[in-house]
């Protein structure tokens, strides 16, 4: 059974009653929400910040009012998830910031899945080596957080700045004080592991 097909037969037996199957279900779109909540975080304060009571709050949030949810497919499931998390996210940076202005031009937006979205898009100015193209394309969001969950945390660092925040290399390196060949080079490395971790769940 597909991953699609494993989440969307938890959804239906969490939304019947099934206290086993409710856990099971967010257990598994933990590492998901997480991924999503550094990203929204991140991409408004330009720092590390420890998302994790974001994430705690967000899941709870849907673990108590599931019962709200009113979509049948898996992508209708995660979107919603993704507007818990953004109006909490919302909250969190204005505690965070305080008084300070927000930095908008900074927001990744956090888009609807199944619509030729992808969690990682596609970066025009990347050669389209067969890594970017088997990872950043990804369409199994809940399976390509897995992935990247795995990752060591320079790895998840680089992919998230480059990738999702599209900063520039040179602006890469200096956010993760390295120079701009070493963080290249890093990139590539976390490409190419997030490739082999991704390749790993598909063989299994």
């Amino acid at each position: 059974m597909s991953d699609e097909s494993v989440l969307g037969d938890l959804l239906n037996r969490a939304r019947n009653g099934d206290q086993a199957a409710r856990e099971l279900l967010f257990d598994r779109c933990r590492n998901y929400v997480s991924l999503l909540a550094r990203i929204q975080v991140e991409s408004w304060l330009q720092a590390k910040v420890d998302a994790s009571d974001l994430v705690q709050q967000t899941l709870l949030e849907a673990y108590r009012g599931i019962g709200d949810f009113r979509g049948e497919t898996e992508g209708e499931w995660l979107a919603w998830l993704k507007q818990i998390l953004k109006h909490n996210a919302t909250d969190f940076i204005r505690r965070y910031k305080g008084t300070a202005k927000r930095q908008i031009q900074r927001e990744t937006p956090l888009e609807t899945p199944g619509h030729g979205s992808s969690l990682f898009r596609y970066d025009p100015s990347d050669p389209g080596d067969t890594p970017s193209q088997l990872v950043l394309q990804h369409e199994d969001h809940i399976e390509l957080a897995d992935a990247v969950s795995q990752l060591a945390d320079d790895y998840q660092e680089v992919i998230l700045l480059r990738n999702v925040q599209r900063l520039s290399f040179s602006e890469v390196a200096e956010r993760m004080d390295r120079s701009r060949p070493a963080v290249q080079m890093l990139w590539l490395r976390a490409l190419n592991k997030l490739k082999d971790l991704l390749q790993d769940r598909g063989d299994a």
